[in-house]
């Protein structure tokens, strides 16, 4: 195989990965059945990918670029901290609806019982999330002064804790309940009293 195509069959081998989760959802998926679903033999799995565990790492990376490639496209074009992140968590949930393997990935239950790093990958994206919209909330002040209603660690795990419910209700209803259903409503309720006016010194 040239060096050209091996680029292409690890991306044959993530996408048949994020189909089989979204299909085959509630199942534990074995490299055999991925090497059915690819065409290939279990060996020509492994020379792409030594282990299983490093094929969803790299549906891991996968979302990770995607979502942080975005954000920072969105904090270059947007200029208010409550659009800011209601745009983050509009995203965040669009991603997840139009990636139901990977929504599984993101919601963590189809990495039990695979290595604790898996888990704590997708805990650190997340985090990384909440960090950001921290970092949002706090410059609020400087750039339009304006001030979390609640603290600014308190208000961003408060907005990453419905992005990641909402993902969690959408796994666990087999994909049924859409991540973005009720969101415009709720994020209305929210926003309207994520910020308020500080009182600028003399």
């Amino acid at each position: 195989m040239s060096e050209d195509q091996k680029p292409r069959r690890r991306e044959q081998i993530l996408q048949a990965l994020a189909l089989m989760l979204e299909e085959d959802s509630g199942k534990r998926i074995t490299t055999a059945a991925l090497a059915r679903q690819v065409g290939v033999s279990e060996a020509a799995l492994y020379r792409h990918f030594p282990s299983k565990a490093r094929m969803f790492e790299g549906l891991i990376d996968f979302i990770e670029e995607s979502i942080f490639a975005r954000i920072t496209r969105i904090l270059e074009d947007v200029p208010d901290a409550t659009t800011r992140c209601g745009t983050i968590l509009a995203l965040l949930l669009g991603f997840a609806e139009k990636n139901p393997g990977l929504a599984r990935v993101m919601g963590g239950d189809v990495l039990t019982g695979e290595t604790a790093r898996l888990r704590q990958r997708v805990n650190q994206l997340f985090e990384r999330l909440e960090t950001q919209l921290k970092q949002i909330l706090r410059e609020a002040e400087l750039r339009e002064g304006l001030r979390p209603t609640i603290p600014a660690s308190a208000a961003a795990n408060l907005l990453a804790a419905q992005a990641e419910g909402r993902i969690s209700q959408y796994v666990r209803s087999d994909f049924k309940r859409l991540p973005t259903e009720h969101w415009e409503d709720q994020w209305s309720l929210l926003s309207a009293h994520l910020l308020r006016t500080t009182t600028q010194p003399a």
